[in-house]
């Protein structure tokens, strides 16, 4: 080994890259790759979101549609057979209500909660909500329980 065959670590150098704008002599002078004239060519130039090339956008083109209800009430819904399985896991004794739903996640702190009727329920349980589906609680008033509305 002597000094002329010395050569970095591989992977140890990276190129730098091509430095543009920087005179006529770096051939990446004058217009420094950017062309002629036009927004691009400009200094500060960012292109806005949506933008089209001055075509209308798509966003403007399709007509608005639709309405919402601002007074609209969100319930989270909860199954029978849901319920059933929360039993059959021993995670629920005779009673559901908020806290319990609450604790095997089931709902959010703030949610509104709605018992629906999907599936079929064989444990007797005192179930307090905010709402019931007409099917919901006439099965869990079948199956011998109890449906409170909060």
């Amino acid at each position: 080994m002597d000094l002329s065959n010395l050569k970095p670590a591989e992977g140890s150098v990276k190129s730098q890259g091509k430095r543009i704008g920087r005179g006529q002599g770096s051939g990446k002078g004058g217009t420094a790759t950017r062309g002629h004239k036009g927004a691009k060519s400009r200094s500060g130039y960012s292109k806005k979101i949506g933008f089209e090339g001055g075509q209308m956008p798509i966003q403007r083109r399709v007509p608005k549609f639709g309405f919402t209800n601002i007074n609209r009430v969100e319930y989270q819904g909860i199954n029978l057979d849901t319920l059933q399985q929360l039993v059959d896991d021993k995670k629920i004794g005779d009673t559901v209500d908020f806290e319990t739903l609450f604790t095997n996640n089931l709902v959010g702190k703030n949610d509104l909660v709605k018992i629906l009727g999907r599936g079929e329920l064989k444990a007797k349980l005192k179930v307090s909500a905010h709402k019931f589906s007409a099917s919901a609680k006439a099965a869990i008033e079948a199956a011998g329980g109890e449906a409170v509305t909060l």
